[in-house]
């Protein structure tokens, strides 16, 4: 079992310098952020941005992989955020791990003025955003040309990328999705998959559910033809209902779960002074000292 851990945005650099150093003195294997222009009921505090946020966390660490919690389409397209996270994959030493979605409802997606589409037009987008990254991400300028496509969402003329990959053929895509066309795109283009498990559920009926779209993941890897077994499969802890920092047995039978349902990798967040996920570093420290020591 590996472990991640989310970094919010919130943060003057000296602060966010030291978070991001200590979860890799911590151990944890990935360190994420959220990629928002802002973030539900913290819309009124300070939120850097994410590109330059990652870039400061390679710069600072040597060895911990670092990612998006997860990008989506709302105010991206594919040809500059490509470029900016070759970039940031080139500087880090080919460490990242792109996670994508398809992006909800809320500040992010009506903050450009753009219409409320439905949730048929998301996930096309986000289908067609994960398909023009992949191209991109994959591009090496010595193989002549460049790169160009024209969807329904996204065009792209002659695009250039930065040079070679950092990662081979590019950096790995952990895909989110709780339905079955975003567990079936996971499947298809993905390294791994990533879930909160349905919004509003708790406890046991979370479980329940998480397990339910675990086996959808399976049967989608197989009808892709692709090898479960090779496949990552992430789960975000603290959306159950419970903060996985607050209570040191729900943590304990958090994991236990998780590895019976065959998650590779849990994901959890820096403890805050406040509501979402109030907590201490002490709480933090405790964690480390029982699962990545």
């Amino acid at each position: 079992m590996r472990f991640g851990i989310v970094v919010l945005p919130q943060f003057s650099w000296p602060e966010a310098r030291r978070r991001w150093s200590k979860a890799e003195q911590l151990g944890f294997d990935t360190a994420w952020t959220y990629d928002h222009l802002s973030w539900r009921s913290l819309a009124d505090q300070p939120w850097s941005a994410t590109v330059p946020t990652l870039v400061g966390a390679a710069l600072v660490t040597e060895r911990i992989r670092l990612g998006t919690f997860v990008t989506s389409p709302n105010f991206r397209h594919p040809v500059p955020f490509a470029k900016d996270i070759a970039t940031l994959d080139e500087m880090s030493g080919g460490r990242v791990t792109l996670g994508i979605g398809a992006g909800g409802t809320g500040f992010d997606a009506y903050v450009l003025g753009e219409r409320e589409l439905t949730g048929r037009e998301r996930f096309a987008r986000y289908a067609e955003f994960v398909a023009g990254l992949d191209t991109l991400l994959r591009f090496e300028p010595d193989g002549g040309g460049a790169v160009s496509f024209d969807g329904d969402w996204f065009t792209a003329v002659s695009a250039r990328m930065v040079g070679e990959p950092a990662q081979r053929p590019r950096m790995p895509f952990v895909l989110a999705g709780n339905g079955p066309k975003g567990i079936a795109l996971a499947a298809r283009r993905g390294q791994g998959w990533v879930t909160t498990g349905p919004e509003g559920a708790t406890a046991d009926d979370w479980w329940a559910a998480v397990a339910r779209l675990g086996s959808r993941l399976d049967g989608e890897l197989a009808a892709a033809g692709r090898d479960g077994e090779r496949f990552d499969r992430y789960l975000s802890i603290d959306s159950g209902g419970t903060y996985s920092l607050s209570n040191p047995a729900y943590l304990d039978d958090t994991v236990g779960r998780a590895a019976e349902l065959g998650f590779t990798d849990l994901v959890l967040h820096w403890p805050r002074d406040g509501e979402p996920y109030a907590g201490t570093e002490d709480a933090l420290d405790d964690f480390a000292a029982r699962y990545l020591s």
